[in-house]
């Protein structure tokens, strides 16, 4: 049970920081209907739960090892995340429960992704918390730490994004669309953030 406890911890402090999902998520809760909102957290978490997964067990060795998939995570992860801000920045939602706002499963599942598995930040995190982790657990008790770390990731979908629908009635539309805008610029910012630390590295290695 302790190293489910620290788990958890632990699993909540790689989880809460990562700025692009919250983002997603908390966009999404504004939006969308609550049995959408409840699909979004689910599949947030399934790719939260899969990276996490492959972060302790030695995702970040892979990328260390070739240059070529480090460049590659960066360099496209980084315009699609600033495609993601554009497109927030572009947005104009409406808090109208009266219009059918719930976007397409597979639109859902194809950010979902993007902002998990090809978001470097969640990446890095994830291998340098979570793989220190795993060094630091005994071998025996592995299972029962990442155990922790997934259920941290679904008590903080579910719940963060729950939390944020039921108070949706409270945001106006003029609201959100500065919500959208301020958004979508912090995303396009750490976008191009990504994308200079991308061409640095490129620019190292060719050198």
């Amino acid at each position: 049970m302790e190293y489910i406890i620290q788990g958890f911890l632990i699993g909540l402090a790689y989880v809460a920081p990562i700025g692009t999902q919250n983002l997603f998520v908390i966009n999404t809760a504004l939006t969308q209907s609550r049995k959408r909102v409840f699909v979004t957290a689910l599949i947030v978490a399934f790719f939260d739960v899969t990276l996490s997964v492959g972060c302790f067990y030695g995702i970040g060795a892979i990328m260390s090892a070739s240059i070529w998939i480090e460049l590659l995570v960066v360099l496209v992860g980084s315009l699609v995340v600033i495609w993601i801000g554009i497109g927030l920045v572009r947005a104009h939602d409406t808090m109208d429960n009266s219009i059918n706002t719930d976007i397409p499963v597979k639109k859902i599942i194809a950010t979902a992704c993007v902002v998990t598995w090809f978001n470097p930040q969640a990446i890095i995190d994830g291998t340098m918390l979570l793989g220190s982790s795993k060094a630091a657990v005994p071998e025996e008790y592995g299972t029962l730490f990442i155990i922790g770390c997934t259920m941290a990731s679904v008590f903080w979908w579910f719940g963060m994004s729950m939390v944020v629908n039921l108070f949706s009635a409270k945001v106006t539309d003029k609201a959100l669309r500065v919500i959208n805008v301020v958004c979508g610029i912090f995303i396009i910012i750490y976008g191009l953030k990504l994308l200079y630390s991308g061409v640095t590295i490129a620019g190292e290695y060719f050198r």
